[in-house]
């Protein structure tokens, strides 16, 4: 039965309340997890309006979204109304917002949401130049940051912005502008900061991940292209997130984009994109109509199991801790304590047929006996003593939360959950010579890092590589050979071998050889107790591919 929450508030009490209201300063932490709302774009496209908002809104506030910790309603492209040609001020569609934004905006927080807007770091927004809205021309930021900044934060008070970078690129413009991302994202943030605001939220919208200086001015950012209601999407974009695990922590997420929970999909696939997005700790802004939502739709959204995973305090991203081989997948993340002895995991079949995926305790490092608890079902399950083995549907997703009497220190880093310093995926990776991860099935976890070396910065490094009383261990790096990797022409006596560095907490690196026949290299190293980083790299030199790190006590 669908269920809908209509609003009967006059508009005429919009705009006296817009005369009493001022933005507030939350005490909200800087280091705040996924944000968690609603956005008009994908039902709505650029068909949006005044009253939509609010009985948007008010379905939030009303149907348990609100309660189970969605806070924010983000008005995307479609409200804009051109610019002042004189002043330059920003302009609201005379049609679409004949009141303004003001009211609404007030509307919103007296329900105790919060409310988001959209911009563009360029001239124009993706809806002005590929919806053909003609009224919006030249309402991007460029050239107005501190301007429009002050109207969104300041005067209206809005919470949180997106911005989008179709008017950033030369072939998407209409006036051939061609800018560099990460100087315009700085620039927007700093007009952000500038209002004098704390608790603004930017979530940047360049798609593909931008690389990782955007960690420094976004609190979120998009890793992927659009998403659209079809598996087709949600499969790709999971795919894209299997290895940059270590680019989120607290405060800071890989964005996968807008749910389409609740629209098309199947139950099952429903199910899988939440849980995944949930999982791998994606900001969760619903994009269905929440005035018709179905009640598994809402169940679903509100199930406060999956969400505290993807709310939980530490900010971590699930990363791949194995990889079937057949389009199956085992995702894992710490909970509640690092390095503690309760973990989450999800099983993932990408497949169109059901596909029995497994994985042994002791390899994601729990031991003794292991308590299962089901977060979709939100019910306690039996499993094997030592591991957990499950059938799991076409297009499904198995998510459990293991406690273990025990944990056990983590000995085999694969490279693929390392963190590259110059990683990016807007530009071709050799034209720039930033290091980036490939699929091998020849790898021990199914992929490998390669293009590293050949300046400081284009490094790997593993962030946490836990001791838990410090000590000496034998450390062994595996690596795949690169045809066209370094001659080493000092190293007369190996020609054509291969050469990096090694550090410990970005200490004196020791210097790691091998012959051109070698696929691995093995040195001593000394770990203080707690979380260490382990740095790989070459200053000269291009570095053979990486496959993993494993360890061992001595």
């Amino acid at each position: 039965m669908k269920r809908t929450w209509k609003n009967y508030l006059a508009i005429p009490f919009l705009i006296v309340a817009a005369s009493c209201s001022q933005p507030t300063v939350s005490s909200e932490p800087e280091a705040h997890a996924p944000t968690m709302g609603w956005n008009t774009y994908n039902t709505f496209n650029l068909d949006i309006n005044e009253q939509l908002i609010i009985e948007q809104a008010e379905a939030m506030a009303n149907s348990g979204l609100k309660d189970a910790g969605y806070r924010y309603i983000n008005i995307d492209d479609g409200y804009f109304g051109g610019r002042d040609p004189e002043t330059g001020r920003l302009l609201i569609h005379p049609v679409r917002f004949p009141n303004g934004l003001k009211g609404l905006v007030d509307h919103i927080h007296s329900l105790g949401l919060k409310a988001g807007i959209y911009s563009d770091a360029g001239t124009n927004t993706c809806g002005n130049y590929w919806g053909k809205d003609s009224l919006a021309n030249n309402v991007g930021l460029y050239g107005h940051d501190a301007q429009d900044c002050e109207m969104f934060f300041n005067e209206l008070g809005f919470d949180f912005i997106k911005v989008d970078y179709c008017g950033g690129t030369t072939w998407q413009n209409y006036y051939s502008i061609g800018i560099d991302e990460e100087e315009r994202y700085r620039q927007i943030r700093q007009a952000m900061d500038e209002t004098g605001r704390k608790d603004l939220r930017l979530s940047v919208c360049r798609w593909n991940y931008p690389g990782t200086w955007v960690r420094e001015v976004g609190d979120s950012w998009r890793m992927s292209q659009d998403i659209n209601c079809s598996w087709r999407s949600i499969r790709n974009i999971i795919d894209q997130s299997l290895y940059i695990s270590a680019y989120a922590s607290k405060g800071h997420y890989n964005d996968m984009d807008m749910l389409e929970v609740g629209r098309t999909l199947s139950q099952e696939e429903d199910m899988t994109h939440f849980g995944m997005w949930c999982i791998l700790s994606s900001p969760l802004i619903i994009g269905c109509d929440m005035t018709t939502m179905r009640a598994e739709t809402l169940e679903l959204l509100t199930n406060p199991e999956l969400i505290a995973l993807n709310q939980d305090p530490l900010g971590l991203q699930a990363y791949v801790a194995k990889d079937c081989g057949n389009g199956t997948y085992v995702f894992v993340k710490d909970i509640e304590t690092l390095h503690g002895k309760t973990r989450a995991i999800a099983l993932y079949n990408s497949t169109n047929e059901p596909q029995t995926i497994g994985i042994d305790y002791s390899t994601i490092e729990l031991g003794g006996t292991v308590k299962v608890r089901d977060l979709f079902a939100r019910a306690d399950v039996e499993t094997a003593a030592d591991n957990i083995s499950i059938e799991v549907p076409a297009h499904g997703t198995r998510i459990y939360r293991l406690e273990a009497t025990q944990r056990i220190e983590r000995s085999l880093y694969e490279a693929e959950t390392a963190y590259l310093s110059e990683y990016q995926e807007l530009h071709d990776a050799f034209s720039v010579a930033t290091a980036y991860y490939e699929k091998d099935a020849a790898c021990s976890g199914g992929a490998k890092v390669v293009n590293l070396g050949r300046k400081p910065k284009n490094d790997l490094r593993w962030l946490d590589v836990y001791s838990e009383t410090g000590g000496e261990y034998e450390v062994t790096i595996d690596i795949l050979p690169t045809p066209d990797a370094l001659q080493i022409s000092e190293w007369d006596s190996n020609p054509g071998g291969y050469q990096f560095f090694l550090s410990v907490n970005d200490g004196v690196g020791n210097r790691v050889r091998l012959d051109k026949d070698s696929t691995s290299a093995t040195i001593t190293i000394s770990l203080p107790a707690g979380s260490n980083v382990v740095r790989l790299y070459d200053d000269r030199y291009l570095m053979p591919g990486i496959d993993r790190m494993t360890l061992r006590k001595l």
